[in-house]
């Protein structure tokens, strides 16, 4: 009978260390798990710099870290010239942004690993920029989004509309005269979408859906492109392109509003975007450096305070490779220039070193001779807009190639 008694104790006792085992495995499960959003979400403000924000690793399911070489089929070159660059540093976080309106609510908030300010919307509801109040013909917009929660039926929508009444919020699908709206649903597994909503001389035209897996990861922001050519729209979610609409919008279509809409479906569901840039114009590089002996482009990005360039520059990049395998006796010098931001010799170093790695990339990502190639740069030196607002200094952040 002691036996009995001492097998049982023996097995009961093994049960509770088993069971103390497994609880512990599952709790750091969970708070890997937990970890992982918390830091997606609730950090310390992120480093600020002269050339955009820091490049985003993954570390969940594909698409996996973004390379030069997943970006090889990404066409997307900016505008020539930045007019609105909006990064919420000029905002208290806590607060709503101070130059947007909405119908609903949200709030400035630092995201712990990534640069700048985020606006996170933490309610259904629309919201606008109201210092975006017209698109010329041909625009690119681009900004990044995270969202710490993929599942459910739930997404976040960028419109571009043409309204009579701009602070129209509630109904404004209905009140416009034309629009074209983009439905971003992130999956968890990976699984998820993209719709384009339209309305055209008044007249709404049936949602049409693709699929995508780029919202598959709360640690790795989505970098958004929107580039519009007159009738045709293109929308780039990261490396890959969702849509290409050749006769997308009116051609005579006067967009004046800028719209995000969330339709949440309980509180632990956020969106949250940064970086917002809006640049006019069609970039011609072939006349820039061939007629006028320099090309001046704002779509060479690099991580903050470093030399690394960011793979969502391939477009660019490819453009001016391509013009100098079209023309073989082409040689140019490639010159960085940075912001006010940081002490002046850093800024000089840094921009010499971020020429550099232009020089680099184009040998090595596109077999352009070295030989053809100088570099320099100028730092702060030689601004082209004022170092007082964030679009002034989106522009002065750039690189030029001169020819030689």
């Amino acid at each position: 009978m002691k036996k009995i008694v001492l097998l049982l104790g023996l097995l009961t006792s093994f049960s509770i260390v088993q069971a103390q085992l497994l609880k512990k495995l599952k709790d750091k499960v969970d708070n890997t798990v937990n970890k992982k959003v918390d830091d997606a979400t609730n950090g310390k403000k992120g480093e600020q710099g002269t050339g955009g924000t820091s490049e985003n690793t993954s570390g969940g399911s594909a698409p996996g870290p973004a390379t030069m070489r997943t970006y090889s089929k990404y066409d997307f070159v900016p505008g020539e010239k930045i007019i609105v660059f909006e990064d919420f540093i000029q905002d208290k976080v806590g607060d709503f942004p101070d130059k947007w309106n909405t119908n609903s609510a949200g709030e400035v908030v630092t995201v712990q690993g990534k640069a700048g300010q985020w606006f996170k919307i933490t309610q259904k509801g629309i919201f606008r920029p109201e210092f975006i109040d017209s698109f010329p013909e041909n625009f690119t917009l681009e900004f990044d989004v995270l969202c710490d929660h993929l599942v459910g039926s739930w997404g976040l929508r960028a419109a571009f509309a043409e309204m009579a009444d701009k602070n129209s919020l509630d109904n404004w699908q209905s009140e416009a005269k034309n629009f074209i709206e983009f439905h971003m649903l992130p999956q968890g597994d990976g699984n998820g979408f993209s719709e384009v909503n339209r309305k055209t001389a008044g007249v709404l035209q049936t949602a049409n859906s693709n699929p995508t897996k780029q919202f598959s990861d709360v640690t790795r922001p989505v970098h958004v492109a929107i580039w519009r050519q007159k009738e045709r729209v293109r929308l780039y979610l990261n490396e890959e392109k969702a849509w290409d609409i050749p006769k997308a919008v009116s051609p005579d279509a006067k967009f004046n509003s800028l719209l995000y809409a969330v339709q949440l479906i309980d509180g632990d569901n956020h969106f949250m975007i940064s970086n917002l840039r809006l640049a006019t114009g069609a970039p011609d590089t072939r006349a820039k450096i061939l007629k006028e002996n320099k090309w001046v482009t704002h779509g060479i990005l690099f991580d903050v305070n470093s030399a690394t360039i960011k793979p969502e520059s391939y477009g660019t990049l490819k453009e001016m490779a391509d013009v100098m395998k079209e023309y073989a006796d082409l040689k140019v010098k490639i010159v960085g220039h940075t912001d006010a931001d940081g002490s002046e010799d850093a800024n000089l170093d840094l921009s010499k070193k971020r020429a550099a790695s232009v020089k680099v990339s184009l040998a090595k990502e596109f077999g352009i001779d070295e030989s053809r190639m100088e570099t320099d740069g100028k730092g702060e030196s030689e601004p082209i807009d004022k170092n007082d607002t964030p679009a002034g200094k989106a522009n002065n952040r750039r690189v030029e190639f001169i020819k030689l």
